[in-house]
């Protein structure tokens, strides 16, 4: 894994050729406009209650859920932010029930998870934005829900901005995944890995263990296995770790490496698990199948997925290929 500290996110865009092929010029002036966007983010979720942002809005999202002060303004922003390109035909956000059709005269659409993991706000743990990015399969018809409605393998770009200690960005367009951090002092993301890969095996699961007694049987077995260490059938010891910040919990595995799962549990046995599958699941299975670990929602492999509304839930798991394999297996 090569680094460097000197090439700046704009130069890797002029310079990089994904599979040969330099990015077109419509696809970096989105990409910069989302990460400049993010850059603004990141100070202002730095400053947190000292400019009044903390806490909820006394609000809720499409999905009943309770929004914070800073969905909403990370939302805006991010709206904000893109509507201004030419290569964007529209947007859709997990904050927003419907797509939002952009003047531009492209034909990118953007999703995007404007703030991940922000019930970990007020209590200063790292959140994130996610982003991903498709071809409209028609650039000259009007702007409908069905043009978002493309499996994980239609993705152009995807990537996601952790605000942590660092604020720190992958990306993938498919060749590869690239990691980027935010010098403060300049406001630039400089690149500081390439080539980034996820070891096949590891010793280290993410999972919400409080929620154990209401999984499925193979979710349970799998994580019994990993607990039971050198005196089970799995003869070596595993870590958990747990953040409840998709985004930071991701970053993780791409750094290095491990599993991540949230899986279908029997308590809303309706649905088909928690997170988005277009806004989370799709662009973080993208990332991790680059970087050459796996993603699944038990059987399926989430990029293979047909999604059939904007904010469809899945089931997922995903990391070190080994161990998705195993869970696979269990499934099947």
């Amino acid at each position: 894994m090569s680094s460097s500290t000197n090439t700046n996110f704009k130069q890797y865009l002029v310079s990089a050729k994904p599979k040969g092929v330099a990015i077109p010029a419509g696809l970096q002036d989105l990409l910069l406009a989302v990460v400049n966007t993010c850059s603004t983010l990141s100070h202002e979720v730095a400053q947190g209650a000292l400019i009044g942002l903390l806490g909820s809005a006394g609000s809720g999202n499409v999905q009943g859920e309770v929004q914070q002060k800073l969905d909403i303004i990370a939302n805006d922003q991010l709206m904000d932010g893109v509507k201004g390109c030419k290569s964007l035909a529209g947007l859709a956000s997990e904050e927003m029930e419907l797509p939002v059709p952009v003047q531009g005269t492209g034909d990118y659409l953007l999703l995007f998870d404007p703030l991940d993991g922000s019930s970990n706000i007020d209590v200063n743990v790292s959140i994130g934005t996610i982003f991903s990015i498709l071809k409209k399969q028609d650039p000259n018809a009007p702007l409908q829900t069905s043009d978002f409605l493309l499996s994980g393998r239609h993705q152009v770009a995807a990537g996601y901005v952790v605000y942590g200690p660092q604020t720190t960005m992958a990306l993938t367009l498919g060749d590869g995944v690239v990691m980027f951090t935010l010098n403060k002092e300049t406001g630039e993301f400089l690149l500081i890995k390439d080539a980034v890969t996820i070891s096949p095996a590891t010793k280290e699961f993410a999972i919400n263990m409080s929620n154990m007694r209401h999984w499925a049987d193979p979710v349970r077995r799998y994580v019994e296995e990993c607990l039971a260490g050198t005196t089970g059938v799995r003869d070596k010891d595993f870590n958990m770790r747990w953040i409840a910040s998709m985004v930071a919990d991701v970053h993780r595995v791409l750094s290095r490496g491990g599993v991540f799962m949230y899986p279908w549990d029997k308590r809303d046995p309706k649905k088909a698990g928690k997170l988005r599958l277009m806004y989370e699941a799709n662009p973080m299975s993208f990332l991790v199948e680059q970087a050459g670990g796996a993603s699944i929602n038990g059987t399926q492999t989430i990029m293979d997925l047909e999604p059939t509304g904007l904010h469809e839930r899945v089931s997922v798991m995903l990391g070190s290929k080994e161990e998705i394999d195993r869970l696979r297996q269990y499934h099947s």
